[in-house]
């Protein structure tokens, strides 16, 4: 091999050391290796920055926006409440998302899916106070195997059938024409589903002992956060109406505790959980900000700290919750809310209060402040820089929750269907599937589903520069000639062995470039060696070009070699070797799935 071949082998060490080793983040680590690749001149700067303008990395983003959207129109939550049901173990959450990412999700494509359930997942974890970690693994992995039960579930079985059309077009001898011919919609579907039987029976009941348990920060801290009190109304027309507490998930929200119902001027406390809620209940809570900003998520469940506040309810999309802490000099001690008038003075309605070291009561408004009692506002996009220097506040800062538009939840899903429908039919539509979710994320910032601001926040920047940064590391390795030197060898030391033998090197080696490289990279690597070896052994290449569609997307080993194990990597609190741990026997056994079966469902006879 030349000298670049073994630099860039070199460099993938060194980059798998790093990130077993937790030596830097992962968007780091890979944009060093591919600068080094660079600097050596094995790839040009061109080829190192050309995963940040790939279709991938680009719909990935888009999927960020779009599905930011749903969670600010609350349509995500009304999705992942038919999604996971009523789970209320990891087991039990773990065997629903497998069967709704089978069925309901079945046509999407699975970074969509993964995009989608990713907040739907950790939401789900912080309600029930399980680790994000013991989920977000099998996530992917689900993902990744239902992809293959249709052609249109990965892009990478559209790869490779493009490269079966390609070469079936352009290749002399009518043998490799004739195998070769187009792929059809359902015709994996058979070894998809016995990859989804095996994958499924490994994630629910072995990897139950290798999955990580690890607290998020949501958990670490909510001992310590500051605890207050809010008042609710239930408004006519709420989902929550004719429910008992219970069903209606009002005991399971984290760090939430409801003191008590007030129903007709009559007080109903301590509140049982099979106590139903009617119209116009008055709800009393204690519980930490997250929490109260979760209650905001449910229609018609409005926070109702000062008599306006309800009357302002359809301005609130435009407000921001913000903390405010009465200063010893403010005009507010000694008074209650009522009796400040706070909205009027300063434009600006208080959802809650917190007084350290004392659990309130009562109502929010009639709370008479002390110095030092925070509270919890919803006020305009300024308020924190307006009255930063007020004397009248100790302390002012904005918080990250934002209101929740529900009048727009039917648009934000309408548009959600759309992109959907236009994934499954963009072959006849004649868009990409990037084409079609940046539309998608552009027509949920116009219609108002989500600000724009918003939208630029919800994207996660660390995965988007390590998906792109790992095309840069998968072009080192195939322009310095290590992957086609690698692959021949093998290739060949198995080539006395039979056609089986062959497959499942094929496979193997398909699988290892995935890992290394990407999915796509991988396959466009092996296709012609596939294809050139089946000729030599005198058989039909059709088993080994399926042999590499399923190698090259069922790869569970290493979180670079797909983007949506890096999608979940940092959500879940993972490391690099928990993939590794968990993905290495999952990779064995499909593979022995695959290799046993595909001659069975495509014969080597020619």
């Amino acid at each position: 091999m030349e000298w670049q071949a073994w630099f860039t082998i070199a460099v993938v060490a060194v980059l798998f050391v790093a990130m077993v080793k937790e030596w830097g983040s992962p968007d780091v680590v890979l944009v060093a290796g591919a600068m080094a690749c660079t600097v050596a001149g094995i790839i040009t700067p061109k080829e190192a920055f050309a995963g940040f303008a790939n279709e991938a990395m680009l719909t990935v983003a888009g999927l960020f926006v779009v599905v930011a959207a749903m969670r600010e129109t609350g349509a995500l939550d009304t999705l992942g409440a038919r999604i996971l049901g009523k789970a209320k173990t990891a087991e039990a959450a773990l065997l629903r998302m497998g069967v709704s990412l089978n069925t309901v999700l079945a046509f999407l494509n699975n970074t969509a899916v993964v995009a989608m359930m990713l907040p739907i997942v950790t939401d789900w974890c912080r309600k029930n106070r399980v680790s994000p970690s013991r989920l977000l693994i099998p996530l992917s992995y689900f993902a990744i195997l239902r992809g293959m039960c249709t052609l249109i579930g990965t892009s990478t079985n559209l790869v490779v059938s493009g490269l079966m059309a390609q070469t079936a077009a352009s290749h002399p001898e009518q043998a490799v024409k004739a195998a070769l011919h187009p792929v059809g919609l359902l015709e994996i579907t058979p070894l998809g589903l016995a990859c989804v039987a095996a994958g499924t029976l490994y994630l629910v009941f072995a990897v139950r002992k290798l999955l990580p348990d690890r607290k998020d920060l949501i958990e670490q801290y909510g001992e310590s956060a500051r605890e207050y009190l809010v008042n609710v109304v239930v408004q006519p027309g709420c989902r929550l109406i004719e429910k008992t507490v219970e069903e209606g998930g009002l005991r399971h929200l984290p760090g939430l505790f409801l003191i008590e119902i007030v129903r007709d001027g009559q007080s109903i406390a301590p509140v049982a959980p099979d106590e139903v809620l009617r119209a116009n209940d008055f709800l009393t809570f204690t519980g930490v900000v997250g929490s109260i900003a979760d209650l905001e998520r449910i229609p018609g469940l409005v926070p109702v700290g000062d008599e306006a506040y309800e009357a302002q309810a359809h301005q609130r999309t435009r407000r921001r919750l913000t903390e405010a802490v009465i200063s010893k000099t403010s005009p507010l001690v000694g008074k209650t809310i009522r009796e400040a008038d706070f909205r009027a003075v300063y434009n600006a309605a208080v959802v809650a209060v917190h007084r350290g070291g004392t659990r309130l009561t009562g109502r929010v408004g009639d709370i008479v402040l002390h110095v030092g009692d925070t509270l919890l506002l919803q006020a305009g996009s300024h308020f924190a820089r307006a009255h930063r220097n007020n004397p009248d506040f100790v302390l002012v800062s904005r918080l990250d929750a934002r209101p929740v538009r529900h009048e727009r939840a039917p648009l934000a899903l309408s548009i959600l269907v759309a992109m959907v429908a236009c994934m499954v039919l963009s072959d006849y539509l004649k868009l990409s599937i990037a084409v079609v979710v940046t539309i998608a994320a552009v027509a949920v910032v116009a219609s108002r589903c989500i600000s724009a601001p918003a939208a630029r926040e919800s994207v996660d920047w660390e995965t988007l520069i390590s998906i792109a940064a790992s095309f840069g590391i998968g072009a080192a390795l195939d322009k310095s000639g290590a992957a086609k030197l690698i692959a021949e060898a093998v290739v060949g030391m198995a080539g006395g062995w039979g056609p089986i033998a062959v497959l499942g090197a094929i496979y193997f080696l398909t699988l290892l470039f995935t890992e290394l490289l990407t999915n796509n990279a991988a396959a466009a690597l092996m296709f012609p060696l596939a294809v050139a070896v089946a000729l030599q052994l005198g058989v039909s290449p059709r088993p080994f070009a399926f042999a590499i569609m399923f190698a090259a997307s069922l790869a569970f080993a290493i979180p670079i070699g797909y983007q949506t194990h890096m999608m979940v990597y940092g959500p879940g609190g993972y490391r690099f070797g928990d993939f590794i741990r968990i993905g290495l026997p999952l990779n064995l056994l499909l593979w022995i799935v695959c290799v046993a079966l595909i001659p069975l469902l495509w014969p080597f006879t020619p």
